[in-house]
């Protein structure tokens, strides 16, 4: 039972951990990130500060080096970054990739894995599922992995593979037994890790995409890559129920990250629209500017709490699926609305680089695609909630 002084506790803990994040991000302001988006460069010094502080170990076990802490205290972390004003999307795989490895990886791969990535020596940020053909059809993917003696051969391709060039670990997705010979359509895909310091040259291809904001994303084809047996999470062919676990975590993480953002936007907004006079008074007195901040305000503050009760159940351990991705969807809307009313009130100043709010506008707007689009929620909500017809 949760005593009262329990929750006090674990309050106190979150709010120490989020003006920790404000303190370190406070030493990478916008100007950092401008230069960072204008020459689309990686920002590994963040990533490194980060690193230093513990913050992307929150997730792995204090025996393995980190700190131990589940989803809601790594959700506070990309948040406070997004609100903040700062992207955590250089370095968010690095959490949500966790779910699958602590889940269904070996106590031998957590020993060989985990104390490095929580040290930095290692950097595990690339998650290679999506298909050029395929899309979000995971279940359709061709990218095969053939067993041969002590390695798997992997052929194929992967599109939005982000940070693959500043990652060392790549958690891989590929078909183990031919789509038309499984008995369900979840079965035949398996999971591996892949170590891309000596893939990369020897059946690893990257190739970076220049995309509408600076995500570090590419595409990696693999030519007969071997991958060590030993490197399979969980059972062959059983992959999809285990990536599952890093896919909802990476939508309540995402999510957070659209609540940091979204109440940046507000923030920006409302500041501006106190100190910004037109005709003689500050514009923030016109009901014209005040009413769809206000509307933001409150569609942000009801996606928090989508939101956490998304990172309570995954942290219980309890199946999360409709919970996460409604509120990945609520959150992003959420956070683009923000968006739209921070630009408005801004009017022209908003396409400045100086305001930073042309660069957070483009860089919020990618959730409402990424990692997985409305539709395909309002879908899954409507097929496997409400009962309704399969409509794909």
């Amino acid at each position: 039972m949760t005593m009262p002084e329990d929750i006090a506790a674990e309050g106190q803990d979150m709010e120490q951990i989020r003006q920790a994040v404000r303190a370190l991000c406070a030493d990478f302001p916008g100007k950092y990130w401008r230069q960072k988006d204008r020459d689309r460069e990686y920002p590994t010094e963040f990533v490194t500060a980060l690193t230093k502080s513990g913050f992307l170990a929150a997730l792995i076990p204090e025996e393995y080096g980190g700190s131990g802490l589940g989803v809601t205290h790594a959700g506070a972390i990309l948040e406070e970054i997004q609100k903040s004003g700062c992207n955590g999307g250089a370095c968010h795989a690095q959490m949500y990739i966790m779910g699958t490895i602590l889940r269904h990886g070996s106590p031998e791969q957590k020993a060989r894995w985990l104390p490095k990535i929580a040290s930095g020596e290692l950097r595990l940020q690339a998650f290679a599922v999506t298909e050029p053909t395929s899309g979000t059809d995971t279940l359709s993917l061709s990218t095969t992995a053939e067993r041969d003696g002590d390695h798997y051969v992997v052929n194929g391709q992967k599109v939005w593979t982000s940070r693959a060039e500043h990652s060392d670990l790549m958690l891989l997705l590929a078909r183990t037994m031919p789509k038309d010979k499984v008995e369900k359509r979840t079965d035949g895909l398996s999971v591996f890790v892949v170590d891309m310091r000596k893939a990369l040259g020897n059946g690893l291809t990257i190739r970076p995409i220049r995309a509408m904001i600076n995500h570090s994303t590419t595409e990696v084809f693999f030519d007969n890559m071997k991958v060590p047996a030993e490197n399979l999470i969980g059972q062959e062919g059983k992959g999809f129920r285990c990536i599952i676990d890093g896919m909802n975590a990476e939508r309540i993480l995402i999510a957070h990250e659209c609540i940091g953002d979204g109440r940046w936007f507000i923030k920006k907004a409302t500041d501006y629209a106190n100190e910004r006079v037109v005709f003689g008074r500050p514009i923030g007195q016109n009901q014209g500017i005040q009413f769809p901040i206000a509307r933001a305000y409150a569609a942000i503050e009801a996606a928090d709490l989508m939101v956490k009760k998304a990172a309570a159940m995954f942290d219980a351990g309890q199946p999360c699926g409709p919970e996460a991705n409604m509120a990945k969807m609520i959150g992003s809307e959420a956070a683009w609305q923000a968006a739209e009313a921070c630009m408005q009130t801004h009017g022209g100043f908003a396409f400045a680089e100086e305001y930073d709010i042309e660069r957070k506008f483009r860089e919020t707007r990618l959730y409402q695609i990424a990692p997985i689009s409305t539709n395909l929620i309002l879908a899954y909500i409507a097929e496997h909630v409400l009962g309704l017809p399969r409509s794909y």
